[in-house]
């Protein structure tokens, strides 16, 4: 069975950094995408950033290109989002999720499994 668990969220200040961990299990990263999205209330749940294991490209939104890294601890099966110098428009529920595609893939609809989501809150 394939689960994926988020965890690291909280509540940060502005210009602060978290560490969100997405937990793998019932399968391995090899030749699949793993991605991160985040929604925030009344939004629409958008793509921040995604590694593809086939070839280790990644992708980031522009709203977060230079300030969060995605990367990834085979051994562990743990793919992590470091996010730096946090912003209020950051607050979201983020979410990992597992594409059967492999390659980059930016939209929800892409992705064939997702975790439950780990609250991330940047206050000013």
């Amino acid at each position: 069975e394939v689960q994926l668990v988020e965890s690291g969220g909280g509540l940060v200040q502005a210009g602060g950094s978290l560490r969100l961990s997405c937990a793998a299990s019932g399968f391995t990263f090899d030749d699949y995408t793993i991605g991160w999205f985040r929604q925030a209330p009344g939004k629409e749940r958008e793509g921040v950033s995604c590694i593809s294991f086939i070839d280790g490209s990644t992708y980031y939104a522009d709203s977060v290109e230079g300030r969060f890294t995605i990367s990834s601890d085979n051994a562990k099966n743990t793919v992590y989002l470091q996010m730096n110098s946090l912003k209020p428009e950051d607050t979201a529920v983020y979410y990992c999720a597992v594409s059967i595609l492999g390659v980059i893939a930016t939209m929800p609809y892409e992705y064939d499994y997702w975790g439950q989501g780990t609250q991330v809150t940047v206050s000013s």
